[in-house]
């Protein structure tokens, strides 16, 4: 094929999905603390029928990747398309646009095109990180709705074994006792098909964004779930212990679980100590539980889409705002720069660009997880390669027919709308197998000292000492902790408190740590040598460089 032929063909796939770009609705649905468990995601053990159906009629993403590990700095993150060092945003203490800049965020660039913006449950985290407003009224037309029941959410409303109320990690209930008689997203799902219902014969689009709260802790989720999951059937992770190598300033102590009150009878030691075998069954069994109770809310939103009409006028785009480890590593929850903890699934549904069906036969039938479906998972539109949730916006931007922002400068901090991600529309009209080895993914996460400490988990700002920066490639991840001055937001890239290397080939749960081995090799000198178009950030560029010139560090060398 010649030259100006392959531009022609190019040329063509993009006018086609431009021209099905007339402004969508977008249908924004977010979990909270959720890992790739998922069936289309290839979980054998997950029970995700109603969003397995939803990604065999969409675009997903199996390597997309959260920018830190923790909830408001993802959320934030993702929504104003800026890293955590742009909004400067790594705890819960502060507010982007008097902390860091005033950045347009994805529903405000929306509402500013005249759409109908509406938040229901978590999507900003609630609190100081949005004002204590979820950023009203910049992002939405009407004040963002959280359930009311979410005010038991850490309360001793968990039966325990010894018949009285305690505040457990493990809380699987029956909900007409609860108070209010219903938890938090039975309230999110029926406040968010409300809110579709009255923009049915509204010729004003819609960006409606549906947070929902589980899989998060505490797992307080209706008791028949837990059914789907039996506990003989439950199988522990194949890496259970801390690895050999890895730096002890990378390690979680997963204190968040260690205060509820099922946890803390257990007398685990700090900060090593495995929890008994027993307990780790019936976290994994609760966690998978919370996630197809997760999934029963999103097939509730997706058959009224059908039903009310809207299916086929309606962008749908589903993820997490990071992932959650589950005795990987020994580590639990989040808070780190491991797979588990920042692979989240990113699913696409676009009408008429990746579901050229008929609306009849492009419905999504709420499928009760807890019956037997014969459902057959089957989708050929993935991208493998590496994204990041920070190209969220951009992406969805084009997709519902606006324009994408603009790449944003190396230094943003006065620029109120620009995109530190990529425009992935492109990918819409490629192929599943391509392989860029340049496409990059970053993360990073604060620490507060060399060792595990109990604040090590989410270090207030004015504690961070250490800033671990993480790059995630098609083949390898390769992390640096480096000295962090929170007064000024620097780093020093030439004061390295630790590094990790992982090498996919040979190890794909990276439990083999061959930073060491690897670090004066030609490898790192490609990755310092990598153009600006693969937007790598500035200070892990600047690192990069320091080492592939084999100085030393503080700490040995590099």
């Amino acid at each position: 094929m010649s030259k100006c032929l392959r531009l022609l063909v190019l040329l063509t796939l993009a006018l086609a999905v431009v021209s099905k770009r007339a402004k969508k609705n977008v249908l924004f649905i977010m979990a909270d603390d959720l890992r790739t468990s998922l069936g289309c995601y290839g979980d054998t053990l997950a029970k995700s029928p109603n969003i397995d159906q939803l990604a065999s009629r969409s675009q997903s993403f199996l390597n997309a990747f959260a920018q830190q590990a923790v909830c408001a700095p993802s959320r934030t993150s993702m929504l104003t398309s800026r890293r955590p060092d742009t909004t400067r945003l790594y705890d819960f203490n502060s507010y982007w646009r008097t902390h860091a800049g005033n950045y347009t965020t994805m529903p405000q660039y929306f509402k500013s095109h005249r759409y109908f913006t509406a938040s229901v449950g978590k999507i900003f985290h609630p609190g100081v990180p949005s004002n204590h407003s979820d950023d009203y009224p910049y992002s939405w037309s009407i004040p963002a709705y959280h359930p009311a029941s979410f005010r038991y959410e850490n309360k001793k409303v968990c039966k325990g074994e010894d018949g009285n109320l305690h505040a457990n990690l493990l809380c699987a209930v029956n909900v007409t006792e609860q108070p209010e008689g219903t938890l938090p997203d039975l309230e999110v799902t029926d406040e968010a098909l409300r809110l579709l219902k009255s923009r049915v014969n509204d010729d004003v689009p819609f960006f409606l964004a549906v947070g929902f709260h589980k899989p998060h802790i505490p797992f307080r989720i209706p008791q028949e779930y837990l059914s789907l999951y039996p506990l003989e059937q439950m199988t522990l992770v194949p890496d259970p212990d801390v690895p050999a190598k890895l730096p002890t300033v990378a390690y979680n102590p997963w204190m968040d679980l260690r205060k509820r009150d099922d946890v803390q009878k257990l007398n685990t030691s700090f900060p090593y100590g495995p929890i008994p075998k027993d307990f780790q069954l019936r976290i994994r069994q609760h966690y998978y539980a919370a996630v197809s109770y997760m999934d029963a809310q999103v097939g509730r939103l997706l058959c009224a889409l059908d039903e009310l009409g809207l299916a086929n006028s309606t962008m749908v785009v589903f993820t997490s705002d990071h992932g959650w480890s589950l005795g990987e590593h020994g580590e639990w929850a989040k808070y780190s720069n491991f797979d588990v903890a920042t692979r989240v699934p990113l699913i696409f549904y676009v009408p008429g660009v990746t579901s050229n069906d008929s609306l009849r036969d492009a419905t999504f039938p709420f499928i009760n997880v807890l019956v037997q479906s014969d459902l057959v998972f089957k989708n050929e539109q993935v991208i493998k390669n590496v994204v990041e949730l920070l190209d969220v916006f951009p992406t969805v931007s084009h997709m519902a027919g606006l324009k994408a922002p603009k790449i944003c400068p190396e230094v943003c901090f006065k620029e109120k709308l620009c995109t530190e991600g990529l425009d992935q529309t492109s990918t819409f009209t490629q192929g599943p197998e391509q392989r860029l080895p340049e496409a990059l993914a970053f993360t990073q996460y604060p620490r507060p000292a060399d060792t595990p400490q109990e604040n090590s988990d989410l270090p207030d700002l004015k504690d961070i000492t250490v800033m671990g920066y993480s790059m995630r490639s098609w083949d390898n991840r390769y992390t640096v902790w480096m000295s962090f001055y929170p007064k000024t937001f620097t780093v020093n890239a030439t004061d390295v408190h630790g590094g990790e290397f992982y090498l996919y080939a040979d190890d794909p749960t990276e439990d083999k740590n061959v930073y060491d081995e690897y670090i004066h090799g030609a490898m790192m000198r490609k990755m310092a040598s990598l153009p600006p178009t693969a937007s790598v950030p500035m200070r892990m560029r600047q690192q990069l460089l320091y080492l592939s010139a084999g100085r030393k560090t503080r700490r040995g060398q590099a």
